[in-house]
C-alpha cells in the first residue's frame, strides 16, 4: 500500500515504511517550456535529490515511461520495490532495469543470486526478476546504486558488466576541451536489453564539455546524470530547441529529463563524469540528429 502526497507540478508517492518514494513528472510540449522560467523548467526537467540514506528514492517520468533513481543502504538493506504507479505486483514484471554503482562497494541480489559491484560496475537485469534488494559492503562508506528502467517487452539474462567489458571509445580534443572516455555499458554488442541503452562519459582534467556540437534524436529520449562533480563545481545542461535553447545548472549527483525534441549538452566549471541513458524506437547509438552551431540560439 502507497500513501498519494500532492506536490506542485508532480505526484508523490511513498511507502508506508518510508523506504521507497517515486515521484511522478509528466511530458511537456517545447511550445509550452519557452516560456518556463528557472524555477518551472528545474522543476520539470531536473531530479535533483537522487540519493537519501536507508531510502530507494525514484523519479517516474511519462516521457517513454522511464524510471531513474537512486538506492543509498546504509544500515539496512533495501529491496526495490512496486508502488502503484508501476501498475504491476513487482517492479519488474513489465520492465526491465539497470544499475551503475557511483560510490562505495555494494551488493545486489536478484532472486536470491548476489552480484558485487564496485564503483564503476554495472548490472542488467532482466524483465520478471521478482526480488532485488541492495546493500552496502560498509555502512562508512556506502553503495550509491543509480538506476534506470523502461518498460521491456522481451526478457534477456541479468548480467554483471565491469569496467574492462564495457565498449570504450576516446574522443574530443584539448583545444575544444572535450577529451572523454565514453564506455557503452548496455548496448546490443555489449549486453543486449529489450529497449534500454546506458553508458558512461568521464572527462580528462582541463576539459569540460560533453556532446557539443549537440544533437538529439526524435526516436528515443535520454536523461543525463551527473556524478564525481566536484562540491564548489557547477555542470551548465543546455536542452530546449536549438532555436531557443535554455540552461539548468547541475551539482553533483543530480539528473536532467530530456525529451525528444530537446538538444543536450552541457559545459562545466571542471571535469566531471556522467550517465547516460535512453529509451524508445531504436538501440543504434549512432541514430542521433545533429545540430549545426549554427543553429544555435
Amino acid at each position: 500500500m502507497t500513501a498519494a502526497v500532492p506536490i506542485t507540478a508532480t505526484e508523490r508517492h511513498v511507502s508506508l515504511d518510508g523506504r521507497t518514494s517515486l515521484e511522478i513528472r509528466h511530458a511537456a510540449h517545447a511550445d509550452a517550456v519557452e516560456r518556463f522560467d528557472t524555477e518551472t523548467l528545474r522543476r520539470h526537467f531536473l531530479v535533483e535529490s537522487m540519493f537519501r540514506p536507508d531510502e530507494v528514492a525514484l523519479t517516474y517520468s511519462h516521457v517513454e515511461r522511464m524510471v531513474i533513481g537512486g538506492a543509498m543502504p546504509v544500515t539496512r538493506t533495501l529491496p526495490l520495490e512496486a508502488l502503484k504507479p508501476i501498475g504491476a505486483p513487482t517492479f519488474l514484471a513489465r520492465r526491465e532495469l539497470a544499475i551503475i554503482n557511483v560510490g562505495g562497494a555494494g551488493r545486489v541480489s536478484v532472486d536470491g543470486a548476489t552480484h558485487e559491484l564496485a564503483k564503476l560496475e554495472s548490472l542488467y537485469v532482466g524483465k520478471g526478476a521478482s526480488e532485488v534488494a541492495f546493500a552496502s559492503a560498509k555502512p562508512h562508506d556506502p553503495a550509491r546504486f543509480y538506476l534506470v528502467s523502461a518498460p521491456a517487452h522481451a526478457t534477456y539474462p541479468t548480467r554483471k558488466i565491469g569496467l574492462a567489458q564495457t565498449r570504450t571509445m576516446h574522443v574530443g580534443t584539448r583545444e575544444t576541451a572535450n577529451v572523454r572516455t565514453i564506455h557503452q555499458v548496455i548496448q546490443p554488442d555489449v549486453c543486449p536489453s529489450a529497449q534500454l541503452a546506458m553508458g558512461f562519459t568521464v572527462l580528462e582534467a582541463g576539459s569540460v564539455w560533453n556532446t557539443m556540437p549537440a544533437h538529439r534524436h526524435d526516436r528515443r529520449c535520454e536523461i543525463y546524470f551527473y556524478f564525481d562533480v566536484p562540491a564548489e563545481a557547477r555542470v551548465f545542461h543546455l536542452m530546449g530547441r536549438p532555436s531557443e535553447t535554455r540552461h539548468i545548472v547541475v551539482a553533483n549527483e543530480q539528473a536532467v529529463l530530456s525529451p525528444v525534441w530537446s538538444m543536450h549538452s552541457g559545459v562545466g566549471t571542471s571535469a566531471y563524469s556522467f550517465v547516460w541513458a535512453m529509451a524508445g524506437d531504436n538501440q543504434d547509438y549512432a541514430d542521433m540528429d545533429a545540430i549545426a552551431m549554427s543553429e544555435l540560439r
